[in-house]
């Protein structure tokens, strides 16, 4: 494979880099034909798969209402669980899949770019802006306030930020597979971002890349991409990968990653009904 080569690029990314390989912190995970449902802390549900093909053939528009169905079912009788994201790539074959997941009551988000290169592409010794300083964190304490800065650029609400909070502690407490990464100014966390090796692949993942806009354009996020992208060498891996923003995405693209296609998350919350005066 080389370092450009799309074709080559999309097709590890689908044989190494879906189903199983995105759920490492899940609370729990089920088969639903192609389907791997996961469950996380904060009631939340994840949808994935490697093909939407099932044992009686190639994926039809009446084979995909019937999974997405099915799969709304699975979470709809776990009262616990209030938001469902169903993960959709560009360049599957899912005939009738976004009017399946809209007709369900799902929502599409913004698609993001699928990015991948080479990990010494991103790797550069760069000099920081002045007043930056760009460090690992595992304390709680700055894992939500991580996870709160994130949440403000991207516009979550307070229930998702602290579901997710949850996650990322519970998960760096149990297994050794994720690295937390910030950029701070005067103790500030300006810019963010998660490095997760793949286990079994050469791959590694930056994801949750967010910087406060008034901070952007300064070389906060690429300084902060390139010591993760350190990290993943040491580690022993060669490929990065990320689902990239329209900020992020150019930064990669001037550092030689190839998009390979896109990715569009759905979402589905739980409706609440007002309770009885």
């Amino acid at each position: 494979m080389t370092d450009s080569d799309p074709a080559a690029l999309l097709a590890a990314y689908d044989a190494q880099l879906r189903r199983d390989a995105e759920v490492p912190s899940a609370l729990s995970t089920v088969e639903m034909g192609p389907l791997l449902l996961a469950t996380y802390l904060g009631g939340r549900g994840f949808i994935t798969y490697r093909t939407l093909e099932t044992e009686d053939g190639p994926a039809t528009e009446e084979s995909v209402r019937t999974l997405v169905a099915a799969a709304l079912a699975h979470y709809a009788d776990q009262p616990e669980i209030r938001r469902v994201e169903w993960k959709t790539r560009g360049h599957d074959h899912a005939p009738g899949l976004h009017d399946a997941l809209v007709s369900a009551g799902f929502e599409p988000d913004e698609p993001e770019s699928i990015m991948i290169g080479d990990a010494s592409l991103l790797a550069l010794d760069l000099e920081l802006p002045d007043g930056v300083t760009v460090r690992q964190v595992t304390d709680e304490s700055d894992v939500r306030a991580m996870v709160a800065m994130t949440g403000e650029v991207f516009g979550d609400d307070e229930e998702t930020t602290a579901g997710m909070a949850e996650a990322l502690i519970q998960r760096l407490r149990t297994r050794d597979d994720m690295e937390m990464w910030v950029a701070e100014i005067d103790g500030e966390i300006v810019s963010a971002g998660r490095l997760e090796p793949v286990e079994g692949t050469d791959f590694a993942g930056i994801w949750g890349g967010a910087t406060r806009p008034e901070h952007r354009g300064r070389g906060i996020y690429r300084a902060l991409t390139a010591a993760r992208a350190r990290s993943a060498i040491a580690r022993g891996k060669r490929w990065i990968n990320s689902d990239s923003t329209e900020f992020s995405r150019p930064i990669l693209e001037r550092s030689g990653l190839v998009k390979v296609s896109t990715t569009t998350p759905y979402e589905w919350t739980r409706s609440t009904t007002p309770a009885e005066d």
